[in-house]
Order: structure tokens, then C-alpha cells, then sequence
């Protein structure tokens, strides 16, 4: 595997990062990780290759070690993708899993234990995903997402820490953060997204692309065996 490399001066990093601070986009969250200098940014090749993948896994496993070390709010793990192919949204969909799914087999194949806290069948209302031992929730982003928020020029997954919701809400905050970035979003776009629910009440699975899925839609993604996590 290799080692992970700081890729904050590369030109995406940078314009990623002016997206992000630019007035319309509403996720305040994301928003305050870039002020407070939290927000990793790795740039890769391509969403559709697993030709980055053992580069990204460590760099994963480096920012939760950084987490675990100092457990600030606001800390967010982003990866560009370099390519500029514009994917329809079922397409980037499909990608964005097969990354997910890479990364998620690395962790199983070297014994990383499922973060207890969360479920590993993507049906599961209580579902995130989990990479050293920490739950994560994926935000995908691509030049062909109907949503504003999600419409970047480059493909890109933000991984957010699952712990980072439950420090808020225990502090009581949570729902206001939710509020203020739910009225941001549907000023910039006019409506509220549809596939927004809450934790529990649905798998969030279903909100990681961005794009609006039917209610029939099956996630692609192998969750791991309950056995199996369990002897973790």
C-alpha cells in the first residue's frame, strides 16, 4: 500500500475548496471543517478505476487515526477524482459503490472490526458504512448531479464521521445545524431534496449518490456478515 501524500496545493483541492466556501452552498458542517483547516483532501485519477484505491484506504485509516488523536467537530475526509468525464447520475451512482466497496473490502481483508455502533446491511435503517472502526457517511458529488449542492466539476466523495452526528446531537445542536443547512439547500435549489431522512428512519444508503431512487431501489453494496464483524 502506499503511504498517503498531502495533496492540499493541487489546483482541484483548491477549486474544491473555494466551492465549498462560495456563499450559495448551503452544508455549513463542510463549511466550518475548511475554516477550522479539518478538511483532508486527497486528489485521485479516476471514480470509475480502482487504480487509486490502495492509496486511498491508507489515507482513510491516516485521517481516522488523526480523528481519534483529537476528536474536534468538523472534520471531513474528501477525495477528487481527476477525471473529467461528465457521468449521468445512475452511472456515478455505480461508481461511487464500486469505490465504496473497494475500500470496505481492504478494511474487512485486514481485520479492521465494523464500527458496533452502526449496521452493515445497507438495508438496515441503522446502515453506515464503516472503515477502521469507525461509521462513516458518504456524500457524492459529480458535474451531472440534478442537485446544486452536489454539482461540482469533478467527481468527489466527502466521507463524514457517524460519531460527529451523535457529539452534536448530544450537545445539543444537531437540529439546529440540520435546519440551517436544509433552508441553505432549498433556497440554492428550490426545493428540499427528497432523499433526505433521518437515521434510523431509513438507509442512509439511499442519500449517498445524491440521486433520487425509486422506493425499490437496491443498494449494490455487500454489506459484511454480522459473524463476521462480530469476531472482529
Amino acid at each position: 500500500m502506499h503511504l498517503p501524500t498531502d495533496d492540499s496545493g493541487h489546483p482541484l483541492a483548491v477549486a474544491f475548496e473555494d466551492f465549498i466556501r462560495s456563499q450559495p452552498f448551503p452544508c455549513v458542517g463542510a463549511k466550518s471543517a475548511l475554516s477550522k483547516g479539518q478538511m483532508k483532501i486527497v486528489v485521485a485519477r479516476s471514480i470509475a478505476s480502482s487504480w487509486d484505491d490502495p492509496r486511498l484506504y491508507p489515507a482513510l485509516l491516516a485521517f481516522i487515526c488523526r480523528y481519534r488523536a483529537k476528536p474536534d467537530l468538523f472534520q471531513s475526509f474528501a477525495v477528487i477524482f481527476a477525471d473529467e468525464t461528465a457521468f449521468p447520475e445512475e452511472v456515478f451512482e455505480r461508481h461511487l459503490w464500486n469505490r465504496v466497496q473497494s475500500l470496505s473490502d481492504k478494511d474487512a481483508f485486514l481485520g479492521q472490526r465494523y464500527d458496533a455502533r452502526v449496521e452493515a446491511d445497507p438495508n438496515d435503517p441503522h446502515f453506515s458504512l464503516s472503515f477502521g472502526g469507525e461509521a462513516f457517511f458518504v456524500v457524492g458529488m459529480h458535474p451531472g448531479a440534478r442537485r446544486p449542492a452536489r454539482r461540482f466539476s469533478h467527481p468527489v466523495l466527502v466521507f463524514n464521521l457517524r460519531a460527529q452526528f451523535e457529539q452534536l446531537r448530544a450537545e445539543g445542536r444537531y437540529e439546529k445545524l440540520r435546519s440551517a443547512i436544509l433552508s441553505r439547500d432549498e433556497a440554492l435549489a428550490g426545493s428540499i431534496n427528497p432523499m433526505l431522512a433521518r437515521h434510523g428512519d431509513a438507509s442512509e444508503a439511499r442519500q449517498y449518490s445524491g440521486r433520487a431512487v425509486d422506493a425499490d431501489w437496491v443498494c449494490p453494496f455487500r454489506g459484511r456478515e454480522t459473524e463476521s464483524r462480530d469476531a472482529a
